[in-house]
């Protein structure tokens, strides 16, 4: 069976988002990271993923970003790979190789998992990770932690349950201060 891998990118200190036009989303998008995200082992997780999962919104602003950046290191990778978007409202997407999924969200994310190892990189919204918090789907969680206290932002867990375990898996720390945490649904 196939991993759920949710992946948060460009979170800080004290656990909020970079929401776009603030000055944490700026810090972020400053960093060599994240203006040529080039990390071999990142693009190879990205490149052997079975299918990239994304709410309406997080597709919209990806499909937007890959199909004009297209020497982005991301873009050929999402531009190939099978792209699943969570959504009731979204009646056509035009980004190459990408279904809707407007059913039952543990059904869908059932359908899947079935069928072989590898993983499934979620890639968010905020409203589709809690859902698959909030209905216990996801196998493993990768944070980017900024070090940034932003007190302003979306809290990515805010409406998720009261108890939810994570056990470590990794942790490693890049030149300009941000932690990649790994961690696995304690089960």
């Amino acid at each position: 069976m196939r991993k759920l891998i949710a992946t948060v990118f460009n979170y800080s200190l004290d656990g909020l988002l970079a929401d776009e036009g603030t000055e944490f989303w700026k810090f972020c998008f400053d960093l060599p990271e994240n203006r040529q995200p080039d990390d071999p082992a990142h693009l190879d997780f990205l490149q052997s993923a079975y299918a990239h999962v994304m709410g309406r919104t997080a597709y919209e602003g990806i499909a937007e970003g890959m199909t004009t950046a297209t020497d982005h290191p991301f873009s050929g990778i999402l531009t190939a790979g099978r792209k699943v978007v969570f959504s009731r409202s979204l009646k056509t997407a035009d980004w190459a190789n990408t279904t809707i999924a407007a059913g039952d969200t543990a059904e869908e994310i059932d359908k899947l998992r079935l069928g072989g190892d590898g993983h499934i990189v979620v890639w968010g919204g905020v409203s589709l990770w809690r859902s698959l918090m909030r209905l216990d789907l996801i196998d493993e969680l990768r944070l980017s932690m900024f070090p940034y206290i932003a007190g302003e932002g979306t809290r990515l867990f805010d409406g998720v349950p009261q108890s939810y375990q994570l056990d470590l898996v990794s942790s490693t720390a890049s030149g300009s201060g941000v932690v990649y945490l790994r961690y696995r649904r304690h089960r």
